[in-house]
């Protein structure tokens, strides 16, 4: 369920279709050149965050269905989505069909060889990889071939185009001192669940396809089970799509002693607009700034 919108925005909201606007009175769709443009793509929704590259400031953030035209007919109808000129644009699709490689073992042009052992990409998917030096791994992902060749033709070589578990990762790391403990990590999305443990290295990442609060909490048990986390001892840390009066939560403090919701990226600002937002929401959109 979408975070509620300023009474400002809800009229721009509804005009648009969209189905979250909020944006700072500084940002200037007429200087995209001091903005770096992040977008999160689901099969069924875009969310977008623009930051202030001078500010470190986010001061944009939306959300809107897409069609059946994609994301090309979603950019065709928005003010400052389609247009040139940002100063850089990061694209991160979700999905299961994705493989993380250390990277000694990776070699450029064997994408497609490594993605096939966990996922057969089909005639409408292009497979790419994104390289995390701080965790020395090679993220291998596949991604609909309309959008990347949209953020191609429309960005150039401002657009970067990643796997939505390259930028939790980036946030994770970003967010976790050098002495965090070893902990797990929930990010709840559309009809998908990504569980995350991270110590002192990555030790497990993975998408399940979940559509109830009993799917989440299963896999939940199930990692913590196979990773020797204790549900009664070990906290766990929830961002993503969900309320804290949600089933999902609800069901998980049943099992899990201790749950909490984690905070918004820190080391950058956001607009006092976004502030309608539950601080556990869109974590992923927003580390894409540290990608």
């Amino acid at each position: 369920m979408p975070a509620s919108v300023s009474s400002a925005s809800s009229a721009s909201a509804a005009t648009s279709g969209a189905l979250l606007r909020l944006r700072d009175e500084t940002f200037d769709p007429g200087n995209l050149g001091a903005y770096n443009l992040y977008l999160l793509a689901s099969p069924t929704r875009l969310q977008l965050a623009a930051v202030d590259v001078e500010r470190h400031k986010f001061v944009l953030l939306e959300e809107h269905p897409l069609a059946a035209g994609g994301l090309a007919a979603l950019a065709a109808q928005h003010d400052c989505l389609g247009q040139r000129g940002w100063n850089a644009v990061r694209l991160a699709v979700t999905g299961r069909g994705f493989t993380l490689l250390p990277a000694p073992l990776f070699r450029p042009g064997d994408e497609e060889a490594a993605l096939r052992l966990h996922h057969a990409p089909s005639p409408t998917e292009t497979v790419r990889h994104t390289t995390h030096p701080g965790l020395e791994l090679v993220n291998v992902f596949a991604a609909d071939a309309r959008q990347a060749d949209w953020l191609t033709a429309t960005h150039g070589a401002s657009g970067r185009l990643l796997h939505h578990t390259s930028a939790l990762l980036a946030g994770l790391v970003h967010q976790r001192g050098a002495a965090a403990p070893r902990r797990l990590y929930l990010n709840p999305g559309p009809q998908e669940l990504t569980l995350v443990v991270l110590g002192q290295h990555l030790e497990y990442c993975n998408v399940f396809s979940c559509t109830t609060a009993e799917d989440v909490v299963y896999y939940t048990i199930l990692v913590m089970q196979e990773l020797h986390l204790d549900p009664d001892q070990d906290e766990v840390t929830v961002w993503g799509e969900l309320m804290p009066d949600s089933a999902i939560f609800s069901l998980l403090r049943t099992y899990v002693r201790n749950v909490r919701f984690g905070p918004r990226p820190g080391n950058v600002q956001y607009s006092y607009r976004l502030n309608d937002v539950f601080e556990y929401r869109y974590f992923d959109l927003f580390s894409l700034h540290f990608c």
